[in-house]
């Protein structure tokens, strides 16, 4: 065995051996540097995970984020995760793994966030998220025990439990404080609602930076209740005029025939709007809802997610711009079963309409509709018909009929499509006249396509626009005008 002695450089070791069956004692002192060959000891068992503190073996733990915009809620995961072991390693995600992830409107730097990180004095260890993937990488390389997610990420990293163990932590509530939200830096949602969907509102929100799901509103209590404690937000309750007083933006999914008054009373409030369409068949009162968000400097948005997603507005341009020359006939069919899980015939409508106005424009001449029933008189196919001067739109809709599900653009000079849920797409194709193959036209698309517009309303917060440029309220006007009639006549 050896012991150091007074000198930093070198140890004393006493050396027992037997000759002829009697034990001697021999002390050799050596040159060794003590302090290195600990301090290599413990860097190996650091990397086995091994490493030991006060006799015990010490515990690793490791949680991920963006960290953008630091607020309460971040400081008390880093808190909270540092609680459940003795090494906390921080994983802070790129710029380039934020979009390919369809992470929105990052506006921390890299080096900010990792400095803000650093700062709360929490992590041992700070690393750099950069693929899909990493997480089961880091867990093997860096021998981990623990890893923690927030609990908005409940059983979507199970497959780790092989690896580690899992820990979903519950969120933060109330984190967009009176600060915050004076300084711009997050903006806090309210929902308003008849059921316990959220229609993708809360995930989706989480993928744009500065935005905040804080309250449900419903007129019944359970459904509010109940929804407030499935998406773990802050409040709820059944007094609108209340549920509106702390919020900047109101997400409205109630039944259509109340959403133009929840509408009236946000926007009189001040607030900017999200609506499910239509919201409402009255192009008169659609008109008034618009001028009213201008009168109190808001945006009123319809949610018609399709004109948001790169891809279209691409083909938009691209079809404007005559890439298959003149446009003569734009063909939608959609099977409302597979529409978003199956809205209602107005809903589903709305996104087929919004596409033929953004590409052919509002200027139609008349709209035909040709609704079959079934036996029980429940509406089971129609074929629209929207007549513009040189162009026709047809618009196909089945619910217990098949019906192929696509998006074509038939032009003088060649055609576009867009297949399969063409109103949740990253790409399409075109087949132009004199080309022999098909052009493929791929954009980055995640999520169901909310983000898209929460990124695009919250660019027209900071730009104080009082319009939506992606659907124009003309637009919106022109959509309400043209269901109103599908509707009279179905």
């Amino acid at each position: 065995m050896g012991c150091p002695l007074n000198g930093k450089s070198k140890a004393e070791f006493m050396i027992l051996h037997s000759k002829d069956k009697q034990w001697k004692v021999k002390f050799v002192i050596l040159d060794y540097d003590v302090e290195a060959v600990i301090k290599e000891m413990m860097d190996n068992l650091k990397a086995k995970g091994r490493t030991e503190r006060a006799g015990r073996i010490m515990k690793r733990v490791i949680t991920y984020g963006t960290f953008d915009l630091f607020h309460q809620g971040h400081y008390n995961i880093l808190k909270r995760a540092r609680e459940l072991g003795d090494y906390l390693i921080v994983g802070v995600t790129s710029e380039s793994y934020d979009i390919e992830r369809g992470k929105l409107n990052v506006q921390d730097s890299l080096l900010k966030r990792i400095e803000n990180v650093r700062k709360t004095g929490f992590a041992d260890e700070i690393i750099v998220e950069e693929y899909q993937g990493q997480k089961l990488s880091d867990i093997t390389k860096y021998n981990i025990d623990l890893l923690v997610v927030g609990s908005d990420w409940r059983g979507k990293f199970d497959y780790l439990k092989n690896y580690c163990q899992v820990v979903y932590l519950e969120r933060t509530k109330n984190i967009s404080s009176t600060k915050l939200r004076s300084e711009g830096t997050i903006f806090s949602v309210g929902i308003v609602t008849d059921d316990t969907e959220d229609n993708g509102m809360v995930m989706e929100s989480k993928f744009v930076s500065g935005l905040h799901v804080e309250s449900v509103y419903s007129e019944d209590i359970f459904v509010a209740r109940e929804f407030c404690d499935r998406y773990e937000l802050d409040s709820y309750g059944t007094d609108y005029e209340r549920f509106l007083g702390g919020l900047d933006i109101i997400y409205i999914k109630s039944a259509q025939k109340n959403r133009a008054d929840y509408i009236r009373r946000a926007l009189e409030r001040g607030k900017y709007v999200i609506s499910d369409t239509p919201m409402t068949l009255n192009p008169e009162e659609m008109e008034e809802l618009f001028a009213l968000a201008k009168e109190h400097r808001v945006v009123l948005v319809e949610k018609l997610t399709l004109v948001y997603l790169r891809a279209f507005t691409q083909l938009v341009w691209l079809t404007h711009g005559a890439l298959v020359g003149d446009v003569v006939a734009v063909k939608c069919a959609v099977s409302q079963d597979d529409f978003e899980g199956g809205k209602n015939f107005n809903e589903t409508v709305s996104q087929a309409l919004c596409a033929c106005i953004k590409l052919l424009g509002k200027d139609y001449l008349e709209v035909n509709t040709n609704a079959v029933k079934g036996s029980d008189g429940e509406f089971i196919y129609d074929m629209i018909t929207v007549k513009y001067p040189r162009a026709l739109a047809t618009i196909e809709i089945g619910t217990t009929v098949d019906v192929e599900n696509e998006l074509v653009i038939i032009g003088s000079k060649g055609r576009i499509t867009v297949p399969n849920d063409w109103w949740n797409t990253g790409y399409f194709e075109a087949k132009v006249e004199g080309q022999e193959f098909l052009k493929r036209y791929s954009f980055n698309f995640e999520g169901n396509g909310l983000r898209y517009l929460l990124q695009e309303l919250m660019i027209m917060i900071r730009d104080r626009r009082t319009e939506c440029t992606r659907f124009f309220y003309e637009e919106s006007e022109t959509l309400a005008e043209l269901l109103k009639t599908i509707d009279q006549r179905g």
